[in-house]
């Protein structure tokens, strides 16, 4: 099973908030895999192990969309900061701030980066 990273959001996953997250890169990824949620997965000093945050997550949802659709349709926007955990966050429950965060923690990041979103859940029966 694939570890995924939530090291800037290790509460709101271990609170359940949050639903969906933003990445570059995961194409690889498709709906119906699991993934183990832990604080940090690289970059791990010797001796340092994993920090599983809870059970593994399901994906129930992937798309590709440029990062800046979260400023162009605003109610999307406000709808995506929620499903991000950031609902009642009182700087990054706005699309601008977020969007900005997320390229100021991703080199190379702009508001036009093409991003994997994707969506998942915490309980699920098969």
């Amino acid at each position: 099973m694939r570890n995924i990273s939530f090291a800037l959001t290790t509460t709101q996953v271990m609170e359940g908030t949050k639903t969906v997250t933003r990445r570059l890169g995961w194409q690889f990824l498709k709906v119906g895999d699991l993934l183990r949620p832990v604080k940090k997965c690289m970059g791990l000093l010797p001796g340092e192990r994993l920090d599983v945050l809870r059970d593994p997550i399901k994906v129930i949802g992937l798309r590709r969309e440029p990062l800046r659709q979260m400023l162009d349709d605003i109610d999307y926007g406000f709808r995506e900061c929620e499903l991000e955990g950031f609902g009642a966050h009182p700087d990054y429950r706005w699309p601008s701030a977020f969007v900005g965060m997320f390229c100021a923690t991703h080199r190379g990041c702009t508001p036009e980066t093409v991003i994997t979103r994707i969506e998942f859940a915490y309980h699920w029966e098969d």
